[in-house]
C-alpha cells in the first residue's frame, strides 16, 4: 500500500478527499491513538477492480505498535461487506503482515505506478472472504 499515495499539493490533497467523502460507497474511519490522529481506514469501490477494496494509512512514527492491524481488525467488524479486497506492494512487507493477521489471503499479482517511487511497483492482490 505505501508505494502508491502522493500528496502533489494543497488544493489537489483536499479536492481527493472531498470527492472520496462526497462518495456514498466510501467508508473512512480516522485512526486515533490516545487522542493523536495516527492515520486511517477506508473501503471504497473501483470500478477497474472486482470489488470493494480496503485500504489504510499509518503515520510512520505509530508504525511497529501493532496499531494498523488493531485498526484493521476493528473496522472490518464494521465493514462487513465480503469478498473484500486490498492490495499491497509486493515488498511492502509490513502491510502484508496486518492484512495476513487480518485474514486476508493473497490471491493475484499487478503492477501500478508508484508516483512516490516514481517506477512500475509490482504488487500482490489480497481477498478476505469469511
Amino acid at each position: 500500500m505505501a508505494a502508491f499515495t502522493v500528496v502533489r499539493d494543497n488544493a489537489a490533497s483536499l479536492a481527493h478527499w472531498r470527492r472520496i467523502l462526497d462518495d456514498p460507497t466510501t467508508t473512512i474511519r480516522t485512526v486515533t491513538v490516545g487522542g493523536e490522529i495516527a492515520g486511517s481506514v477506508s473501503c471504497y469501490v473501483d470500478e477497474e477492480f472486482a470489488g470493494p477494496e480496503v485500504t489504510y494509512w499509518i503515520g510512520r512514527e505509530f508504525w511497529g505498535r501493532g496499531i494498523a492491524t488493531a485498526a484493521l481488525r476493528e473496522f472490518l467488524r464494521y465493514v462487513t461487506t465480503r469478498p473484500l479486497y486490498a492490495r499491497a506492494a509486493k515488498d511492502n512487507t509490513g502491510s502484508l503482515r496486518v492484512l495476513d493477521r487480518c485474514g486476508f489471503v493473497i490471491t493475484g499479482e499487478d503492477q501500478g505506478h508508484s508516483d512516490i517511487r516514481g517506477c512500475e511497483v509490482e504488487e500482490l492482490i489480497l481477498e478476505l472472504t469469511t
